[in-house]
């Protein structure tokens, strides 16, 4: 049934922010040196006409990451993805519906595909638009309507989802099996008051100062064991070839030797590591043996592998053979670039799947859906990054503090593009002012996404 707490889009609209990389960052084979940020702005109102609110979204581009392909270059790419980000504007602004931001964007999303294939066409495009391109583009709109909607109601937005604010269950959503449970069950009332911060290790980032070919010379640190003091790092995010098996041992054994030789320094005994091959590998069986390999070199840095990030192909469907129940054995193997929906997640856990990855940049209503799909399933949990800066990482942080079992959160702009932080730090020193290798995420718990 309709509710009196539901909103209707007035306006919507979007700009561009370019942002410059300090450092480039190289993953999946690629390298990253800028970016644009998607800002959107999005004005709501009541049903009762009475009260508006405006809300924000922002989130970068992410082109490398969310559409890897040799057909086409990274500026077009790129543009594309830009120009869908104003296709979803131009749907909200057509939509006259109210409703919750849950159902707002869920239906909104089922246009997604269709404008898609639509701009590829005019685009004159050899290939589609990924499914997680387009869900990235429209994820800043997904974000401010759910920031508008708190602030319109004057409230945090992730404790209006309840049936008070909620015209259906979750098994409108996914399924059957989720009939009478809401969103408020599989979320916290409160943000946790402070989360572990996962640091980027890319591979071509110095771990020493042999390794510096030119300083950066800004102040900031240069290399791995100066960002571990600096920031009193304890968990760390290592990147991978995963086509390139010694390299990968040897890495992860180098950063192992960093790591022990600055905690040493600092009288920390206990950090952890995750290890992202960003789906280079060309089998779970790689995965098997690269750990038994990383086990009988040093134990220790074996021991603190926390979980592995999608080590395969993100197309399951077309590798049916890269099932992970051995290498889930092991270590937690974490669902990432294939997570696009609720028919992923199902097919990667009959894959052998045990952990699921949440970015905001895929949008905050499916975050918040396949967050509780995810703990109700009783997978392991975490929440990724896309470098993002400034409010994109506030709301990746705050989906963190508020999913129950989500231990730790990855913020790597401020290793890659610290400038886009800087109109943010006065205002939130504990999120962007890293002591004690945790963020103050306690501070998020104002109307809207808390921020």
């Amino acid at each position: 049934m309709p509710k009196a707490t539901d909103i209707r889009i007035r306006s919507a609209a979007c700009v561009f922010e370019a942002v410059t990389f300090r450092t480039p960052l190289k993953f999946g084979g690629r390298v990253q040196s800028s970016s644009f940020l998607m800002n959107v702005d999005v004005e709501v109102e009541s049903r009762d006409g009475k009260r508006h609110a405006a809300g924000l979204g922002s989130m970068p581009v992410g082109n490398i990451w969310a559409w890897p392909t040799d057909a086409i270059s990274g500026e077009q790419t790129e543009a594309a993805m830009k120009q869908f980000a104003e296709e979803v504007i131009a749907l909200a602004n057509s939509c006259n519906d109210y409703g919750h931001p849950v159902d707002l964007s869920y239906h909104m999303s089922a246009e997604y595909e269709h404008l898609g294939k639509l701009l590829a066409t005019k685009l004159k495009l050899p290939e589609p638009i990924p499914k997680l391109a387009l869900a990235v583009a429209a994820s800043p709109f997904d974000a401010a309507l759910h920031d508008a909607y708190g602030r319109l109601h004057e409230q945090n937005s992730y404790n209006l989802l309840s049936s008070k604010y909620m015209s259906h269950d979750l098994s409108e959503y996914l399924d059957k099996d989720f009939k009478g449970e809401y969103l408020d069950k599989y979320t916290l009332r409160e943000p946790k008051a402070s989360l572990p911060l996962y640091h980027l290790v890319g591979a071509i980032d110095p771990l020493t100062n042999e390794e510096v070919t030119k300083k950066v010379g800004d102040g900031l640190p240069e290399t791995l064991g100066q960002w571990i003091a600096y920031n009193g790092l304890t968990h760390l995010k290592i990147k991978l070839s995963g086509d390139n098996f010694d390299w990968d041992v040897e890495r992860v054994l180098a950063v192992n030797r960093v790591a022990e030789d600055t905690q040493a320094k600092r009288g920390c005994s206990t950090w952890v590591y995750s290890l992202d091959f960003n789906e280079k590998c060309s089998s779970p069986a790689y995965v098997i043996d690269f750990l038994k390999q990383v086990q009988a070199k040093s134990a220790p840095a074996y021991d603190r592998v926390q979980y592995i990030e999608q080590p395969t192909n993100r197309d399951l469907k077309a590798y049916p053979d890269n099932k992970m129940h051995e290498a889930a054995k092991l270590k937690p193997v974490v669902i990432d670039e294939s997570l696009t929906d609720y028919d992923s997640l199902l097919l990667a856990r009959e894959m052998g799947y045990s952990g699921v990855a949440i970015k905001a940049c895929k949008g905050h209503t499916d975050s918040l859906l396949l967050g509780a799909a995810a703990q109700k399933f009783g997978l392991f949990l975490c929440v990724q990054d896309l470098s993002c800066p400034g409010y994109s990482f506030l709301h990746s942080a705050s989906l963190a503090a508020r999913i129950p079992t989500v231990a730790a959160i990855e913020g790597n702009g401020r290793q890659y593009c610290p400038a886009a932080n800087k109109p943010w730090v006065k205002r939130f020193p504990t999120m962007f002012e890293i002591k004690d290798g945790t963020v103050g995420t306690a501070a998020l718990n104002g109307e809207g996404l808390g921020f």
